[in-house]
């Protein structure tokens, strides 16, 4: 039991100096967020046809918008530090968290299925690759990771609707009502990340591959097994870790697209939404919650790299 502690140990240091680090990088989006909704030109209520003075001032004390904008920023990190992310000016009656708790479910959702669709296709299809390097499986895994990183992500899409919803009738087209409905939008937004997955799997394992003690192995009869288990995969999927992390945070926040092209009711629709309505506590408070993702998917790859990699545990136990 010690083993596996003595292990974590460091790793678990790293990770908790980390999430004291984050906490300056959390307040430093939510304040540059802040100052650019506030240089944007325009305001939030700016319509086609002006509104009378009376009206638009009511609306601006409302929102507490007549207010000094020193003001306003000490109001909106008040606000952060009790969990409030404020009400949306766009949407009646509702406040940005109320609304954040119902897309973001669904973003997370298609974000995990597109990073498990992403860490089965590239890891699979880089070890395939380096199993017999310049063979023909290992060419057409190349040919096939340089399309799924070349075409972007709304080509993709549009050629997955027409020729496995439209034509092949497997999966339906758009919406939200199912697992069914999961398939094609994961499967859309995890090919390009798959791709370069594929192809930095390949080339770890091909450097790993070439090291004095892999041959020494296979020179004392190990079996493929033994050698691609104790030594290619050992050493070879720590490099391959550390972009998981934020290839997650990537795949959940990075939906915009996919979740507009597939009518899916998540956060990317929101957001631009809120863009274009200039619902500023939405913008910011999306914006904030993208940022928490890609800080713990961060902490959550240094705990595991530091599981994994020998090199990092001896230096935090130097550093200590």
């Amino acid at each position: 039991m010690s083993g596996p502690m003595n292990r974590l140990a460091p790793a678990v240091v790293l990770m908790i100096d980390r999430l004291v680090w984050s906490l300056p990088v959390l307040w430093l989006v939510a304040t540059m967020t802040f100052v650019l909704m506030h240089l944007a030109p325009g305001g939030p209520f700016d319509k086609d046809k002006t509104l009378p003075p009376e009206i638009t001032a009511n609306i601006e004390a409302k929102y507490h918008l007549d207010e000094p904008v020193a003001r306003q920023y000490a109001r909106y990190l008040g606000q952060l530090v009790r969990g409030d992310l404020g009400p949306s000016y766009k949407y009646a009656d509702r406040d940005v968290g109320e609304i954040i708790a119902e897309a973001f479910p669904v973003s997370i959702q298609l974000g995990a299925a597109a990073f498990a669709l992403t860490v089965l296709l590239g890891v699979g299809g880089g070890m395939l690759a380096a199993w017999r390097p310049g063979s023909w499986i290992d060419r057409g895994a190349l040919l096939s990771a340089t399309l799924g990183f070349s075409l972007p992500s709304f080509v993709v899409g549009v050629l997955l609707i027409l020729v496995l919803a439209h034509q092949a009738h497997w999966f339906p087209p758009a919406l939200w009502e199912g697992p069914r409905y999961i398939v094609l939008p994961a499967l859309t937004l995890a090919l390009g990340p798959a791709a370069y997955v594929a192809r930095l799997t390949r080339a770890s394992l091909i450097d790993v591959a070439a090291q004095e003690y892999v041959r020494v192995g296979r020179a004392k009869g190990l079996p493929p097994g033994v050698i691609w288990l104790s030594y290619l995969l050992k050493a070879g999927l720590p490099p391959v870790v550390t972009i998981l992390g934020p290839m997650l945070a990537v795949l959940v926040t990075g939906s915009f697209v996919v979740e507009y092209l597939f009518s899916i009711p998540g956060m990317g629709r929101f957001f631009i939404t809120a863009v274009t309505n200039r619902d500023y506590p939405l913008i910011m408070g999306v914006t904030l919650v993208y940022a928490v993702v890609i800080v713990a998917a961060n902490l959550i790859v240094d705990l595991l790299y530091g599981w994994l990699d020998p090199r990092m545990r001896v230096g935090s136990e130097r550093g200590r």
